[in-house]
């Protein structure tokens, strides 16, 4: 086994556990519970900055719980790009 499957095992784990009470995928309010009770308008900001990535369904906010986890950075990835929004807004 290798030293990268070792991280993403541990990862894993690691996401199972963090918030375990809440979906994959929050809304607003769960995302300000998630952050330790923050406002709506702090949450707003985060993500109208793109601090934390999301997307949107009309106009309702999705924020994916491992987006969460990485502004907290709780995980470390690799990727090219810091954002990757699945529609354009």
């Amino acid at each position: 086994m290798n030293q990268s499957t070792i991280t993403v095992s541990n990862q894993q784990e690691a996401y199972d556990l963090f918030f375990h009470n809440y979906p994959d995928i929050v809304n607003i309010a769960e995302m300000c519970e998630m952050l330790g009770g923050i406002s709506n308008k702090s949450a707003y900001k985060l993500l109208h900055e793109n601090k934390i990535s999301h997307f949107r369904i009309g106009r309702t906010y999705k924020i994916p719980k491992i987006n969460i986890l990485l502004y907290l950075n709780l995980f470390t990835f690799n990727f090219e790009h810091p954002h990757f929004n699945a529609l354009s807004h």
